[in-house]
């Protein structure tokens, strides 16, 4: 099974005691103890060099009141229930404040498929509080050649710069390679994309070969 970032998992509530063992910290933390049984995801994130093998590496984001912790774990692959992309953005926009609105419909509008990670989805993932006056709008496209990133990327400029908040995101090629959108931008010819093992520099012309 491929693991993308970025992507969401539920798991056997029976199964978390069992990788909260090897995690002293987490144990200290009711939220993070009763995460599971009140039916909140983790996220999969980059294998760390230390991860076993036939593990699926995943993350715990905490919100801002409980010092934005960013946790990691490694989960046994048979302790996933699901795995799921991120949410909709016009899904997620419930949880999304009121004067960001007008910015999410026009996104929406542009792209209907837009996704969204982040503290927008974690507030509507889990209904807890994830947003600040400060927080970015982090945004995901799937592109499928160059026409999609030359459709998008004069909109969401346009879009951007009329926002109350900064919009982040990436657009990810079938190659699974994830390109900030304001890298796309310049006219560079080598582009800084992220993969599911780290980051590495690709030519412009070779992001759909």
């Amino acid at each position: 099974m491929r693991f993308d970032r970025h992507h969401i998992v539920r798991l056997d509530p029976e199964r978390w005691p069992e990788v909260l063992a090897g995690h002293a910290e987490a144990r200290r933390m009711p939220m993070v103890v009763e995460w599971v049984s009140a039916g909140r995801p983790l996220i999969v994130r980059r294998p760390l060099f230390e991860d076993v093998r036939d593990h699926v590496p995943l993350g715990l984001p905490l919100p801002p009141s409980h010092g934005k912790q960013r946790l990691s774990f490694i989960v046994p692959s048979d302790a996933l229930l699901s795995i799921e992309p991120p949410p909709l953005l016009a899904d997620a926009r419930i949880a999304a404040p009121d004067g960001w609105q007008d910015a999410i419909d026009a996104v929406v509008a542009l792209d209907p498929a837009t996704r969204c990670f982040g503290g927008l989805a974690w507030a509507y993932l889990t209904g807890l509080s994830y947003l600040t006056a400060t927080s970015d709008l982090d945004l995901l496209w799937r592109v499928h050649c160059a026409g999609d990133v030359e459709r998008l990327l004069p909109a969401l400029a346009a879009i951007a710069a009329a926002a109350p908040m900064r919009i982040d995101g990436e657009m990810v090629a079938p190659a699974g390679l994830a390109i900030q959108w304001q890298e796309w931008r310049g006219d560079a010819a080598d582009l800084l994309a992220k993969t599911a093992d780290g980051n590495r520099l690709v030519r412009r012309d070779a992001v759909f070969a």
